[in-house]
């Protein structure tokens, strides 16, 4: 007489084997290998996820005689060195836009008369002021977003477009006033550029969060969405207003990008540097941000200066072969810093975040 089997069948977690799955597998850089950006390992008395290199500032007051300072500029890879769009604030104090090349991005040749913008129809390009520029090239064809007036009307956000750093078309601006922190994204969504970009108004702006617009030709600009906002409870640091930084980094886990944060204070404001991870389809989507700041004003150059306690990111280098990843920054609106971190780091440290318990 035959018995019926009594055996249970195995139950197969699958979200464990997922994970087992993935084990090992570090977050990897999508894009170029940069391997002469500039790199300092941790120092190793730091426990920090990004770090300060030992050369800071590399720039400031007087790097070309008509600078009060050299700060909040975009650069990237180019030729076998690096080229850079720089905000020089000129000793009348109003900012123009200068181009400068270096071989090791650290020490640059900056030249001293603003960059020669041309209107589409080739006539000079009137520009009354221009600042915080960033930098990114996009299917061959390098694009500079900045701050600019739109006819004395109040800041929007100006582009200009080139192929070889020697001729520069201004392009329409993007929006209407007020607008600040355009940041392109280095390549195009279902064939339409993107770009952060942070509402405003025409002073020092006491709100702000993070939206993302899309354009099917760099000129008609549409389909806005909200991305992120300042709030508390991501930390006093970005209670008040936050903003794109620098282009953001294609890795295997989303687009990294850095912004920053500003808290307000009895004594002003103070600016300072998180990182947020998006989606790679839908930017709009944020898997992760963070709740603590990676950098704040610490330093001297940073606390003191023209504009105090600020550290404004622009700018990142970022080598796919080590993960390796310098992030440039202005410091209290008169220097230029560089801080290095990894993608490592970045994703463990993000990976970790949380809201504060409350202390009670």
């Amino acid at each position: 007489m035959s018995k019926e089997s009594t055996l249970e069948q195995p139950v197969i977690d699958f979200t464990e084997i997922e994970t087992i799955t993935n084990q090992g597998t570090a977050p990897k850089i999508t894009g170029p290998v940069v391997a002469n950006m500039p790199w300092q390992d941790r120092p190793e008395d730091s426990n920090d996820v990004m770090w300060r290199f030992d050369q800071n500032p590399i720039m400031g007051p007087r790097e070309i005689p008509c600078a009060l300072g050299v700060y909040n500029s975009g650069l990237l890879p180019y030729e076998g060195g690096f080229i850079g769009v720089f905000r020089v604030d000129h000793m009348d104090t109003v900012p123009f836009l200068h181009l400068g090349y270096s071989k090791d991005a650290v020490n640059w040749d900056v030249e001293h008369e603003p960059i020669p913008f041309v209107r589409e129809d080739g006539t000079p390009s009137i520009i009354q002021w221009a600042y915080d520029p960033r930098l990114v090239e996009i299917e061959g064809v390098y694009y500079i977003s900045w701050c600019n007036s739109l006819d004395g009307h109040g800041p929007t956000i100006g582009l200009a477009a080139t192929t070889d750093f020697k001729n520069f078309t201004q392009l329409e601006n993007a929006f209407l006033p007020f607008n600040r922190n355009g940041v392109l994204f280095p390549k195009k969504f279902d064939g339409r550029f993107a770009m952060f970009s942070r509402p405003s108004d025409n002073g020092h702006t006491p709100f702000g969060d993070i939206f993302l617009s899309y354009s099917p030709d760099m000129k008609y600009w549409g389909e806005h969405r909200w991305v992120m906002g300042a709030d508390f409870k991501h930390g006093w640091w970005q209670g008040v207003k936050i903003g794109a930084g620098s282009i953001p980094i294609e890795t295997s886990e989303g687009w990294l990008s850095f912004y920053h944060g500003v808290t307000s204070t009895c004594n002003g404001n103070i600016y300072s540097v998180g990182a947020s991870l998006h989606d790679l389809k839908d930017p709009t989507i944020v898997l992760k941000r963070s709740y603590t700041a990676l950098l704040a004003p610490e330093m001297d150059y940073e606390v003191s200066g023209r504009v105090p306690n600020v550290v404004f990111p622009c700018a990142a280098l970022a080598d796919a072969e080590t993960g390796r990843i310098a992030v440039y920054y202005g410091a209290a609106d008169t220097h230029m810093g560089i801080a290095f971190t990894t993608i490592d780091d970045v994703m463990e440290y993000l990976n970790n975040e949380k809201p504060r318990e409350h202390c009670s």
